[in-house]
């Protein structure tokens, strides 16, 4: 079955934000702030990139949407990142609306439309569990009645960790948390046009049935400065610094290299 992720960097959409601006002018300005660029770059990495390189299944691909308007060193710079990843395409697009431009990313890039897919969308700033597609696959599998029943279904892997990254290496605390962006699924019928992004995530419970597996922390979220979910007033989750055996199991789970992350940062 076809696996498909998208990922958007810094891409101006016209909605879809929860930093508001006066102007899509004023957006572009924000998201290409040469500030904010190198911590997304850093970011993607360190955290967002080495869990998918490390893939247990490696039959899935990865479509990177970024604006027309991304300066060209910053697009050759994000080629050059993930050049080594065969998973992974880079999409340009204009500013359009955000839910229609990448549910029609996401169906263009259906093979075989009457076959059924899996999707998930994967941040730049967040790492995925080294086997989540293959538990994503399997899950669905494992699920075979409640599937063939359903044009949709939602797959939740809901533990997991947030994180502060930097420097001086990592501090984060376990989670559970439901219907978070990093860690979730979608399995969609053949002949069905609906995709991931035709519902907000935190939402997605209302309009299908959802799996929830609780079994093992499968996603790392981290809190950074330019984070757009935190722009509004939400209440910070305490973070301690990760211990030695924390520090094998980022490795492990989610190729997330504190060696790595601090030698990047501290480049800045």
């Amino acid at each position: 079955m076809q696996v498909i992720g998208l990922c958007r960097f810094s891409y101006p959409a016209i909605g879809g934000f929860q930093v508001e601006h006066a102007s899509l002018e004023e957006r572009i300005a924000y998201l290409y702030a040469e500030d904010r660029l190198e911590e997304r770059f850093q970011l993607m990495e360190t955290v967002a990139l080495p869990c998918l390189r490390e893939q247990t299944d490696q039959d899935f691909e990865l479509i990177i949407v970024i604006g027309d308007s991304l300066p060209k060193q910053h697009r050759e710079r994000l080629q050059d990142i993930t050049a080594d990843i065969p998973q992974v395409r880079i999409h340009s697009e204009p500013p359009r609306k955000q839910r229609q431009v990448m549910k029609e990313i996401l169906n263009k890039a259906r093979r075989d439309p009457d076959a059924p897919c899996l999707q998930f969308r994967h941040d730049d700033d967040d790492a995925v569990s080294v086997d989540f597609v293959e538990r994503l696959r399997q899950t669905v599998e494992d699920c075979s009645g409640l599937v063939e029943k359903s044009k949709t279904v939602a797959v939740d892997f809901n533990r997991g960790y947030v994180a502060e990254v930097g420097a001086s290496g990592i501090a984060a605390t376990e989670i559970h948390r439901p219907y978070y962006v990093a860690s979730l699924g979608m399995y969609v019928r053949g002949g069905c046009n609906l995709t991931i992004m035709n519902f907000a995530h935190e939402k997605i419970l209302r309009f299908m049935p959802t799996v929830t597996i609780s079994d093992q922390p499968m996603f790392v979220r981290t809190h950074n400065g330019y984070n757009d979910s935190r722009q509004k007033r939400v209440k910070p989750v305490p973070v301690t610094p990760l211990t030695p055996d924390q520090v094998g199991e980022f490795e492990a789970r989610f190729a997330i290299r504190q060696d790595d992350l601090k030698r990047v940062f501290a480049a800045d």
